[in-house]
């Protein structure tokens, strides 16, 4: 019986009092026998013969902040709200690249130079000088755009497709081989087009910018869909039988690709040499390095050679042709800001509390930047003498349909400028976008489809530093399902997406940070429910115990509620703003940083060893809903994070120690700390945009006497905190 609907039916009913009351203890006996089902046995084995890994908490536990809306800054950063932040124990922090996401150059300092200061447009370098402390920063939007979608606000559109013969797509000029030294071919462009459903083509009408292509090729994609691969798709590109375009004029073209009509999806335009022609009242090579498409025409030839375009061309994201690219020029104008979005200035964030006194991981801005302004910015922040724990070059470049080439040689160009400034920098990136299985892109000429053992093989023989690796873990993307199935997934698939990236050749000597992770990419209830604080706790046990190094918790910033996928409101965050007053509320994922950061951890220096330990459920193959976690602290205790992930069901938990040098498994002995975080201590209340916590307690805290099983209520998290004998 649904409960819910139950309760809702004695309102709206109109029985006699007797019969409300028989009705209502019916509900309360229902509710009460679904609430005392027989407890979950499990047993908990941890192999205490050598630690999977350590850590120093103060300095592996730490959180991330990003750009906002307008405005939102200054509420967000205030000296109340900081102090709540810092009181949740996460200890170094990650500055977080909105623009990057959103195809925006960054103007991370106001004052700057133009490489066209009399029309004010051109390509941008903030000023490395020593002024004014920079408390905010904006991004520029890229007026020769081509994707129509990005990873930020998702509101700009491609010029390839939005019916302005004035305005056109450019790529990258830093790919061109003037600044790569690699033959001409060696970073081909291309457009894809979606038209959305199969429809039938047979031609194609570009309108090239410049510089033009003076050789391009036109295919069609076979499967589904060639933007999102799997490990078991064996499509590929297809040549329509004349897509070959050699000795191109630029222009406006329109060919015949095929003698027959095929029906197609996905088409792509791959060009390989440019004419390196451009504006006569540009002196900039820039200008005159890549490709340039002003409007793509996609569709059938009839047999009265009428053309008749399937692309819907529109200066809006929802209404035109899907359009991706594979790179996109920085230059921009003075008028191009976006003040809808900000970023704290880094004076701001580099001189607060915030840092807690420790190295703070940085961004540059790679795929929508010059390697100029990058170099720029971290030769700033070194004249600054701020401690830097490394710089992250670029932001999700797989995401957002970037080659591992192309960002390998973008990384490269901006690796050998900071090389300049400061051999000592730790250089590093690319904040992988959350994948599954395995991360793939088109097969090359060798058929290696890896996106991230191309990179590190490019790097690699281009000489480049790659001190850390770092990836973001957001696995849920349907925040609109039931969060019970998907909280058993969080080991299996944060485990196997780490050794995907080891098979693929991620070393395992460099430092692998989680420079984000949270419930999902979108907003909902699961995030401010008490099973964001089981996700959040679950993820840091997992990564951890399969070998991490850093772990950068998103949503450390106080925020408001979402509705993104219009079925709950929720968001990624620790603390809730109060949109009439300055009150936050305390979270379910704030306790669950307070009970992993101060209890399951010391918050100290020193160095802690991570075991593994087996979970099973006896006499079933079912996998566990409890999951556990061990460390031996700097103070000699053993302490056991336990997740209880089952929503209605508790667990009884038996421990066990395999030691060496004992035959026999050993067990807690003496008083045991004991620290639970359940629906006992917090509740949430769902109402719209008005949601809020009913009940926001801190974990229970008690000793009880060394056992042979714990108990672990429903939807729960469980510190045990004890010793063993000698």
């Amino acid at each position: 019986m649904n409960r819910a609907w139950f309760a809702s039916f004695l309102r709206r009913s109109r029985l006699p009092g007797a019969a409300v009351f028989s009705a209502a203890l019916l509900l309360t006996l229902l509710t009460s026998a679904r609430a005392h089902q027989k407890p979950l046995i499990v047993s908990a084995v941890l192999s205490a013969h050598h630690p999977v890994n350590q850590c120093v908490p103060i300095r592996a536990l730490g959180a991330g902040v990003d750009g906002h809306e307008k405005g939102e800054c200054a509420r967000m950063f205030t000296d109340k709200n900081v102090e709540q932040m810092l009181s949740a124990g996460l200890g170094p922090l990650t500055y977080r690249l909105r623009t990057e996401l959103g195809g925006d150059v960054w103007h991370w300092n106001p004052r700057g130079t133009w490489s066209d200061p009399a029309r004010e447009c051109g390509y941008w370098t903030s000023d490395d000088s020593l002024g004014e402390p920079i408390n905010i920063s904006y991004g520029y939007r890229l007026p020769r755009r081509g994707n129509t979608i990005d990873q930020a606000n998702d509101d700009g559109y491609s010029r390839i497709a939005d019916g302005d013969k004035d305005s056109f797509w450019k790529s990258n000029p830093y790919l061109d081989s003037h600044f790569t030294g690699e033959p001409d071919d060696a970073h081909p462009q291309w457009v894809v087009i979606d038209l959305g459903a199969s429809k039938p083509v047979n031609a194609i009408r570009i309108n090239w910018a410049a510089p033009y292509a003076t050789r391009y090729r036109v295919e069609y994609w076979s499967g589904d869909d060639p933007m999102h691969l799997h490990a078991d798709d064996d499509d590929d590109w297809q040549a329509f039988a004349h897509g070959m375009v050699e000795n191109a004029h630029g222009g406006d073209e329109l060919i015949r690709l095929d003698d027959r009509l095929r029906r197609v999806r996905f088409v792509r335009v791959v060009m390989s040499r440019s004419s390196h022609t451009g504006a006569q009242s540009s002196d900039d090579i820039r200008d005159r390095l890549g490709f340039a498409i002003r409007e793509i025409e996609l569709g059938t030839l009839d047999r009265h050679n009428r053309f008749h375009d399937h692309v819907r061309h529109a200066s809006d994201r929802h209404r035109q042709t899907v359009i991706y690219v594979s790179s996109t020029d920085p230059w921009h104008r003075v008028n191009d800001i976006d003040y809808s979005i900000e970023q704290p200035g880094l004076d701001f964030i580099l001189r607060s509390v915030l840092t807690n006194g420790l190295p703070v991981l940085v961004p540059a801005g790679v795929l929508y930047d010059t390697p100029e302004n990058a170099a720029a910015e971290i030769n700033y922040l070194l004249r600054r003498n701020y401690d830097l724990e490394g710089i992250e070059l670029g932001e999700e470049p797989d995401g957002q349909w970037v080659s591992p080439e192309d960002y390998a040689a973008l990384y490269g160009g901006v690796a050998r400028r900071l090389d300049a400034l400061n051999l000592r920098l730790k250089l590093g990136g690319p904040s992988l976008q959350n994948f599954e299985e395995q991360l793939l892109t088109w097969a090359d000429a060798s058929g290696n489809r890896s996106w991230m053992n191309r990179f590190l093989k490019y790097v690699r023989n281009a000489g480049a530093r790659f001190d850390f690796f770092s990836f973001e873990f957001y696995p849920f993307d349907n925040i609109c399902a039931d969060a019970a199935p998907q909280l058993l997934e969080v080991p299996k698939r944060l485990d196997a997406i780490m050794a995907s990236l080891r098979n693929d050749g991620v070393p395992s000597d460099i430092p692998w940070l989680m420079t984000e992770y949270g419930y999902s990419v979108f907003a909902g209830r699961h995030e401010v429910d008490i099973e964001g604080a089981l996700f959040n706790a679950d993820t840091i046990g997992a990564f951890l115990t399969v070998g991490g190094t850093k772990a950068y918790q998103y949503g450390y910033e106080p925020n408001f509620l979402q509705d993104e996928l219009k079925c709950s409101w929720g968001n990624l965050m620790m603390l809730q703003l109060n949109p009439k007053t300055d009150q936050l509320n305390r979270l379910s994922a704030y306790y669950a940083a307070q009970l992993i950061t101060k209890e399951w951890m010391q918050p100290t220096n020193e160095t802690h060893d991570i075991f593994p330990v087996t979970v099973k459920l006896p006499k079933t193959k079912s996998p566990s809903p409890v999951t556990v976690y061990a460390v031996r602290r700097p103070d000699n205790q053993w302490v056991l994070l336990a997740v209880n992930k089952h929503a209605n069901r508790a667990a009884r938990l038996n421990v066990e120690f395999n030691v060496p040098g004992t035959q026999q498994p050993m067990h807690f002995v003496g008083q045991i700390d004991v620290i639970q975080f359940s629906r006992q201590q917090y509740a949430w209340h769902a109402d719209g945009p008005n949601g809020h916590p009913i009940r926001s307690l801190p974990p229970a805290h008690f000793t009880q006497k060394a056992s042979s099983f714990y108990d672990l209520p429903p939807y729960s998290l469980t510190v045990l905190r004890g010793r063993i004998p000698d």
